[in-house]
């Protein structure tokens, strides 16, 4: 970056936080290296003021920004292009609470804050704020809301779109819009604020957010579960949620390939339940009732349902710790992919009576396309989301297997997950990875629709260029 930008950029927001040269390349890398690219600068303004200051320079002088929360995405949304003509915009320092009102259960947040700490902070004032990810102690509220971050509670509290009142959010040419509504109710307008969630920071960056809060659970009930099936994974689910209602907050499953990757990544030499079992569920109940109403409602359902040839064996959380122990499994198995090298990450979503079906089919297909590989199958049942991630098998390189087979292994995910009318990404985003795929899956009416918003609200194109949106050269290659 020329010298006069940097001067300029440092009398805003401080010479120690505009980052160049060996300093920048940490934040050009994603956190699983798998996209790199190269940054003019990383710049790490300390304020809504400072962002928008920095972002009417840029604007002023034609700077494309890259967002950055906790540079924890899965699709490259989050690092530059190789080109080395990209700012990042880094908004860690914005990590103040702004204010917590117990009454009106809300808290406002700035983007930078961690979601563990936003979490903490709930638990402070004696409430809940639900989101759950693996990530939670890098990833940030920013972040969570440029992806609408979904989790493992999504079940019963919705995605990170259902947990907003309101936001502040600095557009491309460095106007601040101030959105922070604390209420439940407001019909004066368009809701803006949804303009900017989900949309990876292409349209706005946002710098603080009015989250729900959430009466805390008097007793949480946690089970380990071995299955038969996906099927019988499915029968359960509806089954429980007959008895316990919206009670049931989780219901996870996982493939036994992924168990077993995910044991030797943690150390673990056995599962909570003896023997092996084709399929693994963790479910969580909480309420509102006293412990021990809520765990004979629990214990009886999954009892009942035991009956019925749903569940061959169960481990129930006799202990904080053993909840805790139950919870890690589910959640390293992302990182357990991670460093096992050489998985196709597929985040797919379809309607929840054909998650059976969709993954015995997709199974057969891609061991066909690739004979050997470990099928990593887990995700939020209760939801439709599959996280659908094909892995190496153990004596094949990584790059070998990814270089032949990645591409085609995602496509026979992806287009099963089409043809049931599911979508290609359940909660990760789009990035740069799934951003061309778009034009087989979005209708061309679709897209040019969001390029409309995306010009009128960044008409330089400035703000995060080259992702989400795959660019139009042709009707042909378009959905109809």
């Amino acid at each position: 970056m020329p010298q006069n930008h940097l001067n300029h950029l440092s009398t805003i927001v401080g010479a120690a936080n505009v980052l160049a040269g060996q300093d920048a390349e940490p934040y050009a890398t994603d956190y699983r290296r798998v996209y790199r690219g190269k940054a003019m600068a990383v710049v790490r303004p300390g304020s809504t003021a400072e962002v928008s200051a920095v972002m009417a320079y840029c604007y002023e002088q034609g700077i494309s920004v890259v967002p950055q929360g906790g540079n924890t995405s899965l699709l490259g949304g989050s690092v530059p292009d190789g080109s080395g003509q990209s700012l990042i915009l880094s908004l860690s320092r914005l990590n103040n609470v702004r204010s917590v009102d117990a009454v009106n259960a809300t808290m406002v947040l700035e983007a930078g804050v961690t979601l563990h700490r936003a979490r903490g902070v709930a638990e402070e004032a004696g409430s809940l704020f639900p989101l759950r990810i693996g990530s939670e102690g890098s990833c940030q509220i920013g972040g969570n809301l440029s992806t609408n971050a979904g989790g493992t509670a999504v079940l019963r509290y919705g995605n990170m779109r259902d947990l907003v009142l309101g936001l502040e959010v600095v557009l491309p040419n460095g106007e601040i819009w101030d959105g922070l509504r604390a209420l439940r109710k407001d019909n004066a307008g368009y809701d803006l604020k949804h303009l900017f969630i989900g949309t990876e920071g292409t349209l706005g960056i946002i710098t603080a957010a009015v989250l729900k809060l959430f009466p805390r659970p008097r007793s949480v009930c946690m089970a380990f579960l071995g299955v038969p099936d996906p099927a019988s994974a499915l029968s359960l689910f509806g089954y429980l949620r007959a008895r316990l209602g919206n009670d049931v907050t989780a219901f996870e499953l996982i493939s036994s390939d992924a168990m077993d990757l995910v044991l030797a990544h943690i150390g673990c030499q056995a599962s909570p339940l003896p023997g092996t079992h084709g399929w693994y569920v963790l479910v969580e109940s909480s309420s509102t009732a006293d412990q021990a109403s809520a765990d004979d409602a629990f214990c009886a359902a999954l009892s009942d349902a035991g009956e019925h040839g749903w569940i061959a064996d169960a481990a129930l959380a006799s202990s904080d710790r053993q909840a805790a122990d139950f919870w890690l499994i589910r959640e390293e198995i992302s990182d357990a992919q991670t460093q096992a090298r050489g998985s196709v990450r597929c985040d797919v979503s379809v309607p929840l009576s054909s998650i059976p079906g969709f993954i015995a089919s997709t199974t057969t297909a891609v061991l066909n396309q690739a004979p050997g590989t470990r099928m990593i199958v887990y995700g939020h049942m209760g939801d439709g989301n599959v996280h659908f991630n094909p892995l190496r098998p153990t004596q094949t390189e990584a790059e070998a297997y990814l270089q032949v087979h990645g591409e085609a292994i995602t496509r026979i995910i992806d287009d099963a997950a089409t043809a049931l009318a599911g979508s290609i990404s359940a909660e990760h985003g789009v990035g740069v990875a799934k951003r061309d795929e778009l034009l087989t899956v979005r209708s061309r009416t679709e897209l040019e629709l969001a390029w409309k918003v995306k010009r009128a609200l960044d008409p330089r194109r400035l703000l995060n260029p080259g992702k989400v949106l795959p660019t139009l050269d042709s009707a042909a290659n378009t959905a109809a």
